[in-house]
């Protein structure tokens, strides 16, 4: 099984300003590379070569600053789903997933380019045992950081992510693995490769198909920093 990856880089990033007045939030510089080089480098490690990047708020400065990628990559493949290009603004995340969806495998994986994960592997058998199983999506939960302490899902002790829970809650790491029948009907609306620009949250899609117990996850405990403020991204430098 094959795995694709797309990487979400087109928020506009509004409480980094004024950082991101001229520079997009995964550019931004952490530990001495840019924040959404440091997954895309660990997915490489891991085997996995076909990288998507969507795009909206200053996406040609991303798209430029990786031109040399696949020089410095041999083998892989890096493409844009250049949402700011093709209708002004951002689809938000399921929108953005959607309209990606012709460039992406059946199962692949979905990150952030904005959260600090350095210590997280992109391994092919959790892409297997994924694969393997009924799930429509896997996700990695971390501890609740400060910003978040009432979390976003719950943990099964089967190890299912809970919509709705009242024990313990954790918050969603922003990696995931994902099937492509997620975002196809019954499960969402948006038409294939979203040709309309309909801008929608993954949440809601994510707590429909855990009412059905269909998304797994695990807890992750390694170093994580969601960078949504000046403050996080000053801890890194």
């Amino acid at each position: 099984m094959s795995a694709s990856a797309i990487l979400l880089a087109a928020g506009r990033g509004t409480r980094m300003r004024p950082l991101t007045d001229h520079t997009p939030k995964p550019l931004l510089p952490a530990m001495g590379q840019p924040l959404m080089q440091w997954p895309m480098e660990a997915l490489m490690a891991g085997g996995f070569v076909h990288l998507v990047v969507n795009t909206a708020w200053l996406g040609e400065q991303i798209s430029a600053h990786f031109a040399d990628w696949p020089a410095r990559h041999p083998g892989s493949h890096l493409s844009y789903s250049h949402e700011g290009v093709d209708f002004g603004y951002a689809l938000e995340t399921a929108g953005g997933i959607a309209r990606a969806l012709p460039l992406l495998n059946d199962v692949f994986w979905v990150l952030a380019g904005d959260v600090y994960m350095p210590g997280f592997a992109f391994t092919q058998a959790a892409v297997q045992r994924f694969a393997a199983s009924g799930a429509l999506a896997h996700l990695w939960l971390v501890p609740n950081p400060t910003h978040n302490p009432k979390g976003d899902f719950g943990l099964s002790p089967e190890g299912l992510a809970l919509n709705s829970s009242d024990g313990e809650r954790f918050t969603y790491s922003t990696i995931g693995l994902y099937r492509r029948a997620l975002f196809e009907t019954p499960w969402c609306d948006i038409l294939p490769g979203n040709p309309q620009g309909t801008a929608a949250p993954l949440a809601p899609l994510l707590r429909k198909a855990m009412d059905a117990g269909r998304v797994s996850a695990e807890l992750y405990t390694g170093p994580w920093t969601d960078v949504g403020t000046p403050e996080r991204l000053k801890e890194l430098v």
